[in-house]
């Protein structure tokens, strides 16, 4: 069996990724980086609703075990948590960092160097933890991390709430994509994030992401190489639209789609402020959840997390 070689080393090669660096910079002048479009010049220091400039801000970093089973193996997922984000659920169980701010500014060389440090920890990837926001700043630290020996996949591990047109960019750079589909009803996810056209959205990333690197492979050990892996967190009161979700990926993306049904769902945040949410959710709704999956057609189903680890 050939060696590994992720996307980016080779995109790094053939002088593709300075190109795409550029591309993705420019759409922070009037910043259209997602679907906020919130035009806003973060080059020059505005913010959107997002609350980001021009440079990334990271929470914390670092070799973590309570991820899907795929990317944890041994010796964890090299994840990197980003400041701010750009959906905003108000039952974040991250609120502090995505809501307050929890954080600090890191330049491109730091963000390359932190990608290095859990890289010789031996984590088996590096995974963008609500990275939607700061693509331009990722790419930028993937080239100077390439060129000191980065050589571990990446993972590009987000809500869900991101353009067709900005993933297009990092098509040949990301090895595993990792959406959320938080909602199917538009009317949810307008009450949980201020974001009618979430569902849409999610469709489209959804079947972009796997165009561009097609169902979770696995190497002999078992752990994640390339593919598409999806996280859906089952609400009260099937306020997620769980048969749907699964529904859709099952006819529209793959049937052989490695999906996290995920049952950590508790209050955080703001959750009083959305009917419903104010309550965590019952065994008895996850187990039923589990079972619509495979009613739908999900077999690749991974098992239950008991770290928490949201958007």
């Amino acid at each position: 069996m050939p060696s590994f070689e992720p996307a980016y080393i080779q995109t790094f090669q053939q002088g593709l990724l300075k190109e795409k660096i550029k591309k993705a910079t420019d759409l922070l002048k009037s910043c259209v980086l997602c679907p906020r479009r919130c035009n806003v010049d973060r080059l020059s220091g505005e913010t959107g609703v997002c609350k980001t400039g021009e440079h990334a801000w990271v929470s914390s970093y670092n070799p973590h075990f309570g991820e899907e089973d795929p990317l944890v193996g041994n010796h964890g997922s090299g994840t990197i948590f980003f400041t701010h984000c750009n959906l905003m659920c108000l039952f974040c169980q991250n609120f502090d960092i995505s809501h307050e701010g929890y954080g600090r500014e890191v330049s491109g060389d730091e963000l390359a160097a932190i990608m290095l440090a859990l890289q010789k920890q031996g984590c088996h990837n590096i995974n963008f933890v609500t990275p939607s926001h700061v693509v331009p700043q990722i790419l930028e630290a993937v080239e100077i991390a390439v060129q000191n020996g980065l050589v571990v996949p990446l993972v590009y591990n987000s809500g869900g709430y991101d353009r067709v047109a900005t993933l297009k960019i990092l098509e040949g750079v990301v090895d595993i994509y990792m959406p959320d589909f938080k909602f199917w009803d538009p009317n949810v996810s307008e009450s949980a994030c201020q974001a009618k056209d979430y569902p849409e959205v999610a469709r489209n990333a959804l079947i972009e992401m796997h165009r561009q690197v097609g169902d979770l492979e696995t190497d002999s050990a078992g752990i994640a190489r390339r593919g598409l892996l999806v996280r859906h967190l089952v609400l009260p009161d099937g306020l997620a639209g769980t048969r749907d979700v699964m529904r859709f990926i099952a006819q529209k993306i793959s049937p052989n789609s490695y999906v996290n049904v995920m049952s950590q769902y508790r209050p955080c945040g703001r959750a009083s402020e959305v009917s419903g949410l104010n309550k965590s959710l019952s065994t008895h709704d996850y187990h039923l959840a589990v079972q619509v999956a495979k009613e739908e057609g999900i077999t690749r189903l991974d098992g239950p997390r008991r770290t928490i680890l949201f958007r």
